[in-house]
């Protein structure tokens, strides 16, 4: 057997270890552990006092962590070799990876800020841990196109409303309707639920019929325009797990069909050894004979 050989089987065996260590469930919890030690050890680090006492001590957690990270990131790489493009495919793949380039940034210089920044980031592979966040996640992502019309129609709405209560309301309350700023600004306000009903009394002192102003841009803005943001999100979270639920059933049909066809091989090898054990040994020819006994 060639060098290359024994090199190409003694590369996939390390590759089928590292890809069985990347999905074993145990591997998958210690990482979780070691994400959940991490927050809290940066929640400590907030404490001047700890920090002032324990600085060495953090320093160390901190490259402790970090290998940690980097060496599974390194069992994930290796997992998909040499199909790296696979694990760059998937975007929460994409994100661990910068997360743990980006920790290697220095906490010094210009570039502190992103630095601590990308410290921070880690906590968020909380996320990535879970599948049920990463779902929700990527839903409010896939979101974003269609809540851009809902967010027009708020902004527009918000416009109308905020010349309407500067005509109305600029000579009595001119601190919540002096310009077109601060009509905009209490109508935000409004739309928070937030005080409004004190802004509302003093709308209503100047016109009985205010009331109806404020009442129909709740109406409005609140119930029916934010329920709108609501149903675009459920929307596409019902779309993603409809697609997710696709996918685990062509996983599972294409995992089906694979050990089908392993056990199929396992059959023939096993055939294959039974019929040489029963087949009889070849009878020499008469030249043979006559050679041998010459």
């Amino acid at each position: 057997m060639s060098c290359h050989a024994v090199e190409t089987g003694e590369r996939a065996a390390i590759v089928r270890l590292c890809r069985n260590l990347a999905e074993d469930r145990r591997f998958q919890n210690s990482i979780l552990a070691v994400i959940v030690f991490n927050a809290a050890v940066m929640g400590l680090e907030t404490s001047r006092t700890l920090v002032a006492t324990y600085q060495p001590l953090f320093a160390w957690l901190n490259a402790v962590v970090l290998s940690v990270f980097v060496a599974e990131l390194a069992v994930r790489l290796a997992a998909h070799w040499p199909g790296l493009h696979r694990f760059f495919g998937d975007g929460w793949n994409l994100f661990d990876f910068t997360v743990v380039a980006a920790s290697f940034i220095p906490e010094v210089g210009p570039f502190a800020t992103v630095a601590r920044l990308a410290r921070i980031m880690r906590l968020a592979r909380l996320v990535s841990a879970f599948p049920e966040l990463r779902l929700i996640v990527g839903t409010m992502l896939r979101s974003i196109p269609s809540m851009a019309h809902v967010v027009l129609l708020l902004a527009l709405l918000l416009y109308i409303y905020a010349i309407l209560g500067f005509s109305l309301f600029h000579t009595h309350d001119p601190e919540h309707w002096g310009s077109l700023a601060a009509s905009l600004q209490t109508l935000f306000q409004i739309l928070t639920l937030e005080g409004w009903v004190e802004i509302q009394q003093v709308g209503v002192a100047a016109h009985p019929w205010a009331w109806l102003y404020y009442v129909s841009f709740i109406v409005i803005a609140v119930f029916v325009v934010i329920n709108l943001f609501i149903a675009v999100v459920l929307n596409n979270l019902e779309a993603a797990r409809r697609e997710q639920s696709q996918e685990e059933i062509r996983a599972g049909s294409t995992e089906e069909l694979l050990a089908r066809i392993r056990a199929l091989r396992e059959d023939l090898t096993e055939l294959e050894r039974a019929l040489d054990r029963t087949r009889p040994q070849a009878r020499p020819s008469s030249s043979q004979a006559a050679a041998e006994a010459y």
